[in-house]
C-alpha cells in the first residue's frame, strides 16, 4: 500500500481529519455519517487505512495526526517526480512550464523559494 496515494474517499477523510484532528471516534463517526452518508463500520475500515499508511494515529479513542496535511503534499510531490521526471525538479518544471505560462507572481514565488533554499 502506497502511503501517499489516497483514493477518492481516504482522501476526502484525511481532509476532515486534518481539518478537526485531535478528533474522538465517536465524533468522526458521527460526522462522516453526516459528510458522506457513512455508517460506522466504513468510517473505521477507512480510518484504518489512513493509519496504516502513518498518516493518523488512534489511541483510546481518539483520532490524531501523525503528519501534516502540508508534509503528505510535500510527499506526494516528491514522490510524482521520482516517479514521473527520475526525481529531476528541473525536468518536471521545464515540462510543466512547456504547457503552462507562468505569471509574474508565480515566477517571482519560485525565485524566492530558490534564494531562501540557497541561503538555508
Amino acid at each position: 500500500m502506497e502511503p501517499y496515494k489516497l483514493g477518492e474517499m481516504e482522501r476526502r477523510l484525511a481532509e476532515m481529519l486534518w481539518e478537526r484532528a485531535p478528533l474522538r471516534t465517536r465524533d468522526l463517526v458521527a460526522a462522516c455519517a453526516e459528510a458522506f452518508a457513512w455508517k460506522r463500520t466504513t468510517t473505521y475500515t477507512m480510518l484504518s487505512r489512513l493509519c496504516e499508511r502513518g498518516l493518523f494515529a488512534m489511541e483510546k479513542g481518539e483520532v490524531r495526526a501523525l503528519v501534516t496535511r502540508e508534509e503528505f503534499q510535500a510527499a506526494q510531490g516528491e514522490q510524482f517526480v521520482n516517479e514521473n521526471f527520475a526525481g529531476s525538479l528541473p525536468r518536471f518544471l521545464a515540462a510543466f512550464v512547456r504547457r503552462k505560462k507562468l505569471t509574474e507572481t508565480e515566477i517571482d514565488e519560485i525565485e524566492r523559494l530558490i534564494r531562501d533554499h540557497k541561503e538555508e
